[in-house]
């Protein structure tokens, strides 16, 4: 049995996000398991350098993390010989300039969705990559939900006949951090950093969740062609992490339609300022000829052909129908990892014995595009056709 070492650097996982999804779930319990076994001859093992700009805050994850080596020096880092996997868990708008030294170092890049916050930088990052003929890839750490590799198979299986339609609704009330008595105040702990809410610093929900949206479409249920958007900025106020109040300047809720192949239309709504009354935070609807399907992000239920009730429009009595009976869970088949960690793996199978990943930084890139749009969707009051990458001319692009 040999054990190839795999140095990553993993910038900007500080976060709440980076260090309990990638660090602690992803990278450090492949650690504790011994490796990822690729085969009965080969384990592949991380040795993560972690990198940021506290170093009280470095110190104190690389001592959670088991002591893992840390630095604020990112320049040092992509000099280090031992690490050849560069990832980026940072704010959206420095992603870009520190991939691109990552690129530069020659490094295999593995980064955190939006690759940019425009559609020009993202294809860039993309073409720069392969001319460069580095490995990378993006997370879209979804498609590894046991809901969704559920609905998957529901469609594999032929169950929904002919897809029409989708309905997502995603979204929960991230509190503002102000007292009460002020303007916007709602006196909960906001679950959700403030750059989220300032367009300078590239936050906004459109920019955040299209780029989720594009995969889950083009994956599940037909490549996105056109999109009609309306973004809105409901909070004009929230309370930063010092508790200090300021003015909200990037959209915190999203209200989208999509027309894919195969004629299927796709809607979601996207927002930080509702309140949660369905079966997860985020749930989708997925309508077919044969039957109808609601995934959460565990669990699936169906409603088949034959077990469709016939409702009878009558608001005059009071509903003789329970309409959340009549839909059978699906079973779990077998046990699922978790959704970053199995991307992960399929990443690191990737760098290690050259496997398939396709999950790049030109799918990555679609998904900027498919924001971008929307945001011209939303200005223009118009839909917006999505352009197909493949004839896309680079040389407009730089």
């Amino acid at each position: 049995m040999s054990i190839t070492r795999v140095g990553i650097i993993m910038n900007g996982v500080t976060g709440r996000m980076g260090a309990n999804q990638h660090l602690a779930r992803s990278i450090c319990a492949i650690r504790d398991r011994g490796g990822l076994k690729v085969d009965d001859d080969l384990t592949v093992m991380p040795h993560p350098l972690l990198v940021g700009r506290s170093e009280t805050k470095l110190r104190n994850l690389a001592k959670q993390s088991g002591g893992v080596p840390w630095t604020t020096d990112l320049d040092a880092a992509l000099s280090d010989a031992a690490c050849s996997v560069y990832f980026d868990a940072q704010v959206t708008d420095a992603r870009v300039p520190a991939v691109s030294r990552a690129i530069d170092a020659g490094k295999h890049v593995y980064c955190e969705k939006p690759s940019a916050t425009n559609f020009t930088e993202a294809f860039n990052l993309y073409s720069r990559a392969n001319e460069a003929r580095i490995k990378h890839g993006v997370v879209q750490d979804k498609l590894w939900l046991p809901g969704m590799i559920k609905l998957r198979t529901l469609i594999d299986e032929g169950f929904f006949g002919r897809i029409l339609s989708v309905r997502g609704e995603f979204g929960y009330w991230v509190f503002t951090g102000g007292n009460p008595g002020e303007e916007c105040g709602d006196g909960g702990k906001p679950q959700r950093p403030s750059w989220n809410f300032r367009s300078g610093d590239g936050g906004g929900i459109i920019l955040d969740m299209l780029c989720h949206w594009r995969y889950l479409l083009d994956n599940l249920f037909g490549t996105v062609r056109t999109v009609s958007c309306l973004g809105a900025r409901h909070i004009p106020y929230r309370w930063d992490e010092s508790g200090q109040k300021y003015k909200a300047t990037a959209d915190d809720a999203c209200y989208a339609a999509f027309e894919l192949d195969g004629g299927v239309i796709a809607q979601f709504n996207s927002s930080w300022c509702v309140r949660v009354r369905r079966d997860d935070l985020l749930t989708i609807q997925v309508d077919g000829t044969h039957g109808s399907a609601v995934a959460g992000l565990r669990e699936c239920r169906i409603q088949s052909r034959s077990s469709t009730p016939r409702p009878v429009w009558n608001p005059d009595e009071p509903k003789t129908l329970d309409y959340r009976d009549g839909w059978d869970l699906v079973p779990d088949i077998g046990t699922y990892e978790n959704a970053f960690l199995a991307q992960w793996e399929l990443f690191l199978r990737h760098i290690v014995t050259d496997s398939p990943f396709p999950w790049d930084l030109l799918e990555a890139a679609k998904g900027v595009q498919l924001a971008e749009c929307g945001m011209e969707s939303w200005k223009t009051r118009k839909w917006v056709d999505v352009p197909d990458l493949g004839n896309i001319n680079t040389q407009t692009l730089n």
